[in-house]
């Protein structure tokens, strides 16, 4: 079986971290790369952060690069402690891995596995700012399709009331990308809501040998902890980053399905949301080029059960 070459661009928080995790055991793809985002963490932390899962499942042959800091209409000022811990990784104090990042900048890094494969397939977990750069950027080689865990559109925002944090964060730079011809899929909050893991899947994580899985089983907690009460009413938690990475892979496939432009609100009251073009144009809105269009994940999903 040919496996589909994955290029990850993340912010590696503890979904992160499940996605990555789950991306090295499924037959059906092959991480080739991964940059990193400021987001649920910075961006250096969230390197070191997947240079360190990467050494506990040894995986010592996969270029990591530290992609942007600061997001486009703001400075970067601070992660989602109270959801993914100072570290990003529930505070577990990963041991620090002995390779270094790539040298090479996440769009260098980005232009490079696409070049190489034009098979390739970009899984952005985080803000998009990142990605943004590499639109712009001249000459660099065109990727095969992008799949996006972001936005919100029937469902409510996570961040405030329409926005979901990783749009949230880097509007500018999601209208930017939403705006590109590229083959685009969106995982929002409407799908990724109604996949959770609960207590009785901790369990069953930390009955799974190897230092992964328990390195997993460590950090879920602080997120259950988060979600119980706040979002939902037993311990459960949402798993935002491995959806979309399922998605990535093939295993799973979209039922109720949107395809059209996506535009992003800029105003202050309503930063961050995602909405069809098809809505109100009296509002400012940055708006998709004519003939680009976003695949839209809004319902129910068929395929491969979780975990896989």
């Amino acid at each position: 079986m040919t496996r589909r070459p994955i290029l990850v661009d993340c912010d590696t928080g503890i979904d992160d971290a499940l996605a990555l995790a789950y991306l090295l055991a499924e037959p059906a793809v092959e991480i080739v790369g991964v940059t990193t985002v400021s987001g649920n963490t910075d961006a250096a932390r969230a390197a070191a952060n997947t240079l360190s899962l990467f050494e506990l499942a040894g995986a010592d042959d996969i270029p990591v690069a530290v992609g942007a800091h600061d997001f486009r209409g703001r400075a970067y000022a601070g992660g989602a402690p109270h959801v993914h811990g100072d570290d990003g990784v529930g505070g577990i104090a990963l041991t620090a891995s002995a390779r270094a990042h790539d040298a090479r900048a996440a769009v260098e890094l980005i232009d490079h596995l696409a070049s190489r494969h034009p098979d390739l397939t970009v899984l952005a977990l985080g803000p998009l700012t990142n990605l943004a750069a590499y639109a712009e950027a001249p000459g660099v080689a065109r990727f095969d399709r992008l799949v996006v865990m972001g936005g919100a559109f029937a469902h409510s925002g996570n961040v405030t009331a329409w926005a979901e944090a990783n749009i949230h964060n880097d509007p500018e730079a999601a209208a930017v990308v939403f705006a590109q011809d590229w083959d685009t899929t969106l995982v929002p909050l409407d799908v990724t809501m109604t996949q959770t893991l609960d207590a009785t899947d901790l369990v069953r994580l930390e009955a799974i040998p190897g230092a992964l899985p328990q390195a997993l089983a460590a950090m879920l907690p602080l997120y259950l902890d988060f979600y119980a009460g706040r979002v939902f009413p037993d311990r459960r938690c949402a798993l935002h980053d491995p959806l979309a990475a399922m998605v990535a892979a093939g295993v799973l496939r979209g039922v109720s399905v949107s395809s059209g432009h996506v535009d992003v609100r800029l105003e202050r009251g309503e930063r961050g949301r995602t909405v069809s073009s098809r809505g109100s144009s009296t509002q400012r809105w940055v708006r998709g080029m004519e003939g680009s269009a976003v695949e839209v994940l809004l319902g129910r999903l068929e395929g491969r059960e979780w975990p896989g």
